[in-house]
């Protein structure tokens, strides 16, 4: 990753204009072209060192809604068991963690009945419970990564 690789992603990360020109916008603001600074990003995907550039949506204000699962997996039975959760377009952001609760995943849907209705099709795929854990209160934390 070069100086204009990480100049890209410290300044994408406070923000993506609106407009009718966005990357133009934005490649102008960083000194290159609407393709120099798309096919960065493409690249940038495709070495990994992003794994998503899109936009993040307040699910709960379009109607949809949001919330955080566990489930206790045995160690032998995880990749199976994610592979099967990860195939549910509902689920992002799985992880594996040292605990008695050792995946945790967002379930994001379009209304807020999907989410059980997701959680029950998840249990019934795996053969393991889904612990649902939805927010109570919200914060804003704005994390940013320096690249």
């Amino acid at each position: 990753m070069d100086t204009t690789d990480r100049n890209i992603i410290n300044s994408l990360q406070g923000g993506f204009p609106l407009s009718e020109r966005p990357y133009a916008e934005a490649a102008a603001k960083l000194g290159l072209t609407e393709d120099e600074l798309i096919q960065r990003l493409d690249g940038l995907l495709e070495k990994g060192a992003l794994t998503r550039f899109a936009p993040m949506y307040h699910a709960e204000r379009l109607g949809g809604a949001l919330t955080l699962a566990a489930m206790k997996i045995p160690p032998p039975e995880f990749e199976r068991v994610a592979g099967i959760v990860n195939g549910f377009p509902e689920v992002a952001h799985n992880y594996a963690r040292e605990h008695e609760f050792n995946m945790w995943f967002v379930l994001a849907t379009e209304t807020p009945a999907r989410i059980n209705e997701v959680i029950g099709e998840i249990e019934k795929a795996t053969g393991y419970a889904v612990y649902n854990m939805p927010k109570l209160e919200e914060f804003f934390v704005g994390l940013r990564f320096e690249a």
